[in-house]
């Protein structure tokens, strides 16, 4: 399960690594520069990069995922050397993990070939020194001119806005519920927008998942830094799609200027809403879908070359569009977590019961799902193949009780082990503490004189 689990890790940082090189109409020139650029801030030689880069392109996400299966013990690196290579990195931001270690070596901190640059990269990562965290802390907040993609599902954005207030059960209470929108870049138009009832990544998930569905893959996407954003499982799914993941600047709005536009132009929706008294989260939907059509999609954008509409920008566009098999976009929005098998050989999950089998009863296992479709699950565990179970039938008369598995059956024996051990254990401590002079014979003897 930690090999899957790493594999999967390494896939996905490979591919972000990667995504620079990867956008269109780069000439051999700018390709170069950001070769060089990479490793320079990774450590990575061109060769190991141009493998990486032609092997993305013929096997896809899987093929860079590492070939070994053996698991390594994580390497340990000191504090004091940690805080060294720290301060190595604070005072030229610049320096690569390479450089780095090297310093380290020739000063005699630590052994030739005692660091890997690998595990050392991830340990500034996780303190906040990556080169990214560097570069980002670096640049100042100057303001950028304007930019737009030249053709559809080149770069999408995507936000999250507030909506209004429902009517929830019979005791008048009401539930704030939340608009999610995927936007293209270069067409303004929208992708899929639907108001949700929770706060949370699942409604960016389904929202993205829809997008990609009816409107294929898209070479970018930008999201701002929110926590529903930036989660581990965005940045799986968009590697599994060939997707580069990019995010805003903190405390930089205006990067995303293009979707706050057009959260500006809902509020004109939502002064309707609070006119029209929607009494459903379905209802409000679906008055959000016919002014999306007829009040933006198909109205003139000051923004679009001849004012055109979104829509005629989005349908006009020569560019290709690029769709994958529903298989495909199964496996990039799948999910992963853990559970443990109970005694009854089942695990708990969303609130129901799938029976996992007997002989994994006290195990940790890989549950792989899709958050769509949770009838069929998939496990994974180290040394068996994946297989599929479904939910737990409880039917109305108890079964034969199963028999347990032979690892679990108590062993017959002639006699208890801990009473055996404790009595020799016992016979040696009579025998130390057994006193060196006996005092009734030293009695006899005072007798004997008298």
């Amino acid at each position: 399960m930690k090999d899957w689990k790493k594999a999967e890790d390494v896939a996905v940082y490979r591919v972000q690594l990667l995504s620079p090189l990867l956008e269109d109409g780069l000439d051999s020139a700018q390709l170069r520069r950001r070769k060089a650029e990479i490793c320079a801030q990774t450590g990575l030689s061109e060769r190991t990069l141009r493998r990486y880069l032609a092997t993305f392109r013929e096997q896809g996400f899987e093929g860079l995922k590492p070939r070994s299966k053996s698991s390594r013990r994580a390497q340990v690196i000191p504090d004091e050397i940690l805080e060294e290579a720290i301060l190595l990195r604070r005072e030229v931001p610049s320096r690569s993990v390479s450089q780095i270690i090297r310093i380290l070596e020739w000063e005699g901190k630590v052994a030739l070939g005692e660091i890997r640059r690998t595990t050392l990269q991830e340990k500034l990562a996780r303190r906040g020194y990556s080169a990214g965290h560097m570069r980002m802390y670096a640049e100042t907040g100057v303001a950028a001119r304007r930019f737009q993609r030249r053709h559809r599902n080149q770069l999408w954005q995507s936000d999250i806005k507030y909506g209004p207030y429902l009517p929830i059960g019979t005791n008048g209470s009401k539930q704030q519920v939340y608009l999610v929108v995927m936007l293209d870049d270069a067409t303004r138009f929208v992708l899929h927008g639907r108001f949700y009832p929770t706060l949370d990544q699942a409604i960016v998930e389904d929202c993205f998942r829809q997008a990609v569905q009816k409107h294929g893959i898209p070479e970018a996407i930008y999201f701002d830094n929110g926590k529903q954003f930036r989660t581990k499982w965005m940045t799986r799914t968009c590697s599994k799609l060939g997707t580069r993941l990019l995010y805003a600047k903190p405390y930089a709005p205006e990067s995303k200027g293009k979707v706050e536009r057009f959260n500006r132009i809902v509020d004109s929706f939502l002064d309707e809403v609070a006119a029209a008294k929607p009494k459903t989260l379905e209802q409000l939907n679906q008055q959000f879908e016919v002014w999306l059509s007829e009040c933006y999609q198909n109205q003139p954008h000051s923004a679009l070359q001849n004012q055109m509409s979104p829509e005629t920008a989005y349908r006009s566009d020569r560019k290709a569009i690029r769709f994958i098999s529903p298989e495909s976009i199964a496996d990039a929005f799948l999910h992963a977590e853990t559970r443990k098998v109970d005694k009854s050989g089942c695990i708990n999950f969303m609130g129901k019961k799938y029976e996992v089998g007997l002989s994994f009863i006290g195990c940790k296992v890989n549950v792989i799902y899709d958050p769509a479709d949770i009838t069929e699950l998939t496990i994974e565990y180290a040394g068996h193949q994946p297989w599929t179970v479904g939910e737990l039938v409880i039917g109305e008369r108890a079964g034969q009780r199963p028999k347990l598995p032979e690892q679990f059956e108590n062993q017959n024996v002639d006699t208890s082990r801990l009473l055996d051990a404790a009595e020799k254990k016992h016979q040696e401590r009579i025998e130390r503490i057994t006193p060196a002079v006996r005092y009734d014979t030293v009695w006899k003897e005072e007798n004997g004189r008298v």
